[in-house]
């Protein structure tokens, strides 16, 4: 059930565990501990206006594991009417002005016989299902109420939201994004910097089909990615460095059509810019510690990474279900889920992983995203290689598709 900021039909509310945060890793991991503890008393508040989920026009890249977990979730069946098959995945290496962009690396489109390593989502299609499960199991979200602050009195923590009310809950989860106001009122510390440079996100629409094919261009100011939507539509993630992009967002239709065939191409025939486009800063963010006594860390507020690889999603969902895995065998074992030794197993088993991905990502970025001509030759030559490896290509698909060794139960597509 949802309610508008400004409901106060209890002036309190006492809880199991409290997530702030409705995006999809609050509610991933609500209905998850929900569905396999039914006894334990959830419920979300998400500061974003009420219904504001409904007009996200973005899409994401969801790995396989992912999409076992919403099978298990029973989600999937909802979302996979509006879900791209990723068939195919290229990656070329080229400037923005080069006649002929030469194909380095391609990737088939299977983690599994028959099992897309990665479908596109459009965001509201995600968070709408999960929606749906929430309600289901019912959990309360509450829409337009933000976390003011929040106290730890030993057994419990006490919440106080901006509608007037208090929560008391045994454990606070923060899933309220990479600039997470929860986080900084633990006291958790991070580890930033900034890339200088901005990711450019839009749909645009083609004459010709996709056939699922996604591209990534390692252009000298950035990847630019195209993702197959539904239809002939593609998602566009398009980095360039902040000055640019900014500058990009703030021009006519014509000329940020333009720019964007450029890079684009002609392949798929004329191209057209559907809805808003956005640009937003990228960096590297990593939290120092991921808990605290009855508090916990997931998704971007967590960690934030550079898309270049397209795992941020994934990440979320391996938090939401790892944390989930956590919670429901203590609380099964009779222990207290927001004891520290309790969530630190959480913390443990979700850190090397982060810690991984983000360097991965920064290696990544800073490799690929110059002109540099002696770098150039050498990442060529390496995706040359891994190009005539099936073996490692292999490997490479099986972290995309997010199931390598020690994924949680519900990124197998098991229960909990």
């Amino acid at each position: 059930m949802a309610k508008s900021k400004g409901t106060t039909e209890n002036s309190s509310r006492t809880l199991d565990i409290l997530i702030a945060g409705a995006g999809y890793v609050g509610l991933a991991t609500a209905v998850s501990i929900c569905r396999a503890q039914p006894n334990l008393k959830v419920a979300l508040v998400d500061a974003a206006p009420q219904d504001a989920w409904q007009r996200d026009g973005r899409a994401s890249a969801i790995a396989a594991a992912a999409c076992r977990m919403l099978k298990r979730l029973d989600c999937w069946h909802e979302i996979e009417p509006e879900a791209q098959p990723i068939t195919e995945m290229i990656i070329t290496d080229s400037r923005t002005a080069d006649p002929v962009r030469p194909v380095f690396l391609t990737f088939g489109g299977e983690a599994q016989e028959g099992e897309p390593f990665a479908h596109m989502v459009m965001n509201r299609h995600l968070n709408g299902a999960l929606r749906a499960r929430a309600a289901e199991c019912g959990i309360e979200i509450i829409e337009g109420v933000a976390v003011e602050g929040f106290f730890n009195t030993g057994g419990h923590v006490e919440a106080r939201l901006s509608d007037g009310t208090a929560c008391r809950a045994r454990l606070l989860v923060a899933a309220d994004g990479v600039r997470s106001r929860l986080r900084d009122m633990a006291g958790i510390k991070t580890v930033h910097w900034d890339y200088g440079q901005s990711g450019i996100v839009c749909t645009v629409a083609h004459e010709r089909p996709h056939h699922g094919r996604a591209e990534e261009h390692f252009l000298p100011a950035g990847p630019f990615a195209t993702l197959p939507l539904k239809g002939n539509r593609s998602s566009i993630v398009w980095t360039e460095r902040t000055a640019d992009a900014e500058r990009l967002v703030r021009e006519n239709d014509l000329v940020f059509e333009q720019e964007l065939e450029l890079r684009f191409g002609l392949k798929l025939g004329e191209i057209r810019v559907e809805g808003p486009r956005r640009a937003w800063p990228l960096g590297l963010t990593l939290a120092r510690d991921f808990v605290k006594p009855r508090f916990a860390l997931a998704g971007d507020a967590a960690h934030g990474i550079h898309p270049i690889a397209g795992q941020g999603l994934n990440l979320g969902f391996k938090d939401a279900a790892a944390l989930a895995e956590v919670v429901v065998e203590a609380e099964r074992l009779g222990e207290d889920i927001g004891a520290l030794d309790v969530l630190q197993r959480y913390e443990r088993w979700r850190r090397f992983d982060t810690l991984q991905m983000g360097a991965t990502t920064d290696v990544l970025n800073r490799l690929f995203s110059n002109d540099i001509a002696p770098v150039r030759a050498l990442r060529d030559f390496g995706l040359g290689l891994v190009e005539r490896m099936p073996g490692l290509k292999r490997y490479f698909i099986q972290q995309a598709a997010g199931l390598a060794a020690g994924t949680p139960r519900l990124l197998r597509g098991e229960a909990i």
